[in-house]
């Protein structure tokens, strides 16, 4: 079991040393449970996607896939509370997020680094202020959104629908106001999303890219040369911010979150329409953009750093600049009154006889 990013051993009872392919298989199949869309999404793909719920206790996302010929299984346990803004300690811009009445807002990172949840937080808050309908498209629906003052229709793909670019085209006929795309996996998804945002729907979505920069770039690297002017416009229109999140290990176990934020003005939307240059590229504008709640990684980490939630080798491992936030670490422990040099003393050399 993996907890706080690292595997550790469970006991369980009766007491398995070793679980048999024979053994794995037999679970996968109590877990898809006489599905045949998912056995043939198996056995044709090599992989396949579910939810499993164990009665009131817990829900499950569920991937099965083969290798060696054998099935192994991962089960990543889903919350069934839905957590707010506030109790994630969420950057401020997600307020801001959330008063957003159109356009497009990426939320990226690696694998299991919390969009999700962010999201969630996000769709939440909405809930509570604004009276919309919501539509998600979910791979598997991982948090269930009570019926606050919006009302949402929750849809799961294989069983609900067979593609993100189809249930996202079908979504735009059932007259929402925000609608959550779990990924935007191709170029076809991309361009309905787009063109969501564009007819006044706020359109929120996530990517597997690190930082603002590449979010832009892996948008426009979906498109053909020729296509490249025209998208660059749209998504300069549509855009209104790129979040990207990665998980840091924490000073005494679990983890923390350090966030990028980009919100838009017309320094990122030249940027996008004509390229990043010198001076112009999308870090430049985040860190002049503070006053905008726009943030950098390399900020965020250095203020974890002063609130003692990361160590200093922490911070310089995940640091995108090493230099800035090396600079920023030596700077608080000098107003902390610590040594910032490894070396003690300086003293002359008094025998040194140079000519």
């Amino acid at each position: 079991m993996e907890s706080s990013g690292q595997l550790v051993p469970v006991k369980i009872d009766p007491d398995f040393k070793v679980l048999t392919p024979f053994q794995t298989e037999i679970i996968a199949l109590n877990l898809i449970n006489n599905s045949r869309k998912l056995m043939e999404t198996l056995i044709r793909e090599g992989s396949c996607d579910l939810s499993y719920q164990l009665g009131n206790k817990a829900r499950f996302r569920v991937n099965i896939f083969s290798r060696s010929a054998r099935y192994s299984i991962v089960l990543r346990k889903l919350e069934t509370q839905i957590p707010t803004i506030e109790e994630l300690g969420l950057p401020r811009a997600f307020h801001r997020m959330a008063e957003e009445k159109n356009g497009i807002i990426f939320v990226t990172g690696a694998t299991g680094s919390g969009k999700t949840t962010s999201l969630a937080a996000l769709l939440d808050k909405i809930n509570e202020s604004k009276s919309v309908h919501v539509i998600t498209l979910e791979d598997p629906i991982e948090y269930q959104h009570p019926q606050k003052k919006s009302t949402f229709n929750q849809r799961e793909l294989g069983a609900d629908f067979d593609s993100f670019a189809n249930g996202l085209r079908a979504a735009l006929r059932q007259a929402p106001k925000v609608i959550l795309v779990g990924e935007m996996r191709d170029r076809e998804t991309v361009e309905i999303g787009l063109s969501a945002a564009e007819t006044g729907h706020l359109v929120l979505s996530t990517l597997h890219t690190v930082d603002a920069g590449q979010t832009i770039n892996r948008v426009l690297g979906m498109f053909s040369t020729e296509e490249e002017k025209q998208i660059r416009i749209r998504l300069a229109d549509t855009l209104r911010w790129v979040c990207s999140q990665r998980l840091l290990p924490k000073i005494g176990g679990g983890r923390v979150a350090a966030f990028e934020i980009m919100g838009t003005n017309l320094r990122v939307k030249d940027s996008i329409l004509h390229g990043e240059s010198e001076g112009k590229t999308f870090n430049d504008i985040i860190t002049a953009g503070k006053p905008q709640d726009m943030v950098s990684f390399d900020e965020y980490i250095i203020s974890l750093y002063e609130e003692g939630k990361i160590s200093e080798n922490i911070a310089a491992s995940y640091a995108s600049r090493k230099d800035i936030v090396g600079r920023g670490l030596d700077s608080i422990k000098s107003s902390r009154g610590e040594t910032t040099s490894k070396i003690d003393s300086l003293e002359i050399d008094h025998g040194y006889k140079g000519k």
